[in-house]
């Protein structure tokens, strides 16, 4: 072990969660692989979280608790890469917990092959059943897994990527501030957007829950929710450059046309100007509708919408 240096850092973002963070804090430290630091960021929690992480920081020296003011998980979650020492990082959310394995296994994939970010499957907790996600990526290049992330063909989190802390510091890539939905999934492509390694390991130890937490905002839909979802398409609209917005309007002209076609009037009034035709519109207007319909999921969201409106 490299005296006072970790390899990886664990980032760890905290709010109200009392009620599971042992398991997800226990399941960190119980990894076969041992240099890592575990960054707790308690985000003005106003239950016993802090708390909760003061005692664990008391019986790991491995352990680093950081209280702050309340700002929302992307804050959080830049406090602690701000505040990270490891070579690599990985984050975790507190409602989640992870398989032994998974640090050694995510870092001796990533020396092994020289890789920048390390791609790996997933389980998805449900009260039925425990479901397999393959994340296997189309190619190991940077933009082929930018397609697969943008398409939809990978999931957005990064729970499930060890990434080198060198390629958020050489390319300034940071989180949107306020931005608390998609956050991670927008520092993804943030990444791919450089030319980085990327490797894929085709096995799962993460298990992202489904049960505990029924706050979550990805699970709890309202109408923060939906204006989360706009400041998401807003700021990943600015990252695209032009030649992917033609790329991604002509792949997902098609899908869209069949969605046009059953448009409620409950979307039309979120996004007014799809009253228009869409092939009527400019290149960068038809980007934005089609990355929106496609990163929630075309009906999903016109249920949503639907519920909203009938409250």
């Amino acid at each position: 072990m490299k005296a006072n240096i970790p390899d990886i850092s664990i980032i760890v973002p905290v709010y109200n969660a009392e009620k599971y963070i042992h398991r997800c804090i226990d399941s960190l430290l119980a990894q076969t692989f041992s240099n890592f630091e575990l960054l707790l960021v308690d985000d003005g929690s106003p239950d016993n979280s802090g708390a909760i992480c003061d005692e664990y920081a008391k019986k790991d020296d491995r352990i680093k608790v950081f209280h702050k003011e309340n700002g929302g998980v992307a804050s959080a979650r830049q406090f602690g890469i701000d505040n990270a020492c490891g070579e690599y990082t990985i984050h975790a959310d507190p409602d989640d917990w992870a398989e032994p394995g998974m640090l050694e296994e995510l870092y001796k994939k990533a020396k092994e092959t020289d890789a920048d970010m390390v791609i790996c499957d997933f389980y998805v907790d449900t009260l039925k059943e425990s479901v397999y996600r393959s994340q296997k990526v189309s190619a190991e290049t940077s933009q082929e897994v930018l397609d697969d992330l943008l398409f939809h063909r990978l999931h957005g989190s990064l729970w499930n990527k060890l990434i080198l802390l060198a390629c958020y510091t050489d390319f300034n890539v940071r989180f949107v501030e306020k931005l608390n939905y998609c956050e991670d999934y927008l520092v993804c492509v943030k990444m791919l957007m450089h030319n980085i390694k990327t490797t894929y390991l085709d096995k799962a130890f993460y298990h992202y829950d489904q049960i505990v937490n029924n706050d979550s905002i990805t699970r709890k839909f309202s109408a923060k929710t939906l204006e989360q979802l706009k400041m998401f398409v807003t700021s990943l609209e600015e990252l695209i450059p032009e030649k992917e917005e033609i790329i991604l309007s002509n792949k997902l002209g098609i899908k869209f046309s069949v969605f046009e076609a059953n448009m409620p009037k409950e979307f039309k009034s979120l996004y007014p100007e799809v009253s228009k035709h869409i092939w009527e519109l400019n290149t960068s207007k038809i980007n934005r509708i089609l990355l929106y319909l496609a990163r929630i999921g075309f009906f999903r969201i016109a249920h949503t919408l639907y519920r909203l409106k009938t409250k």
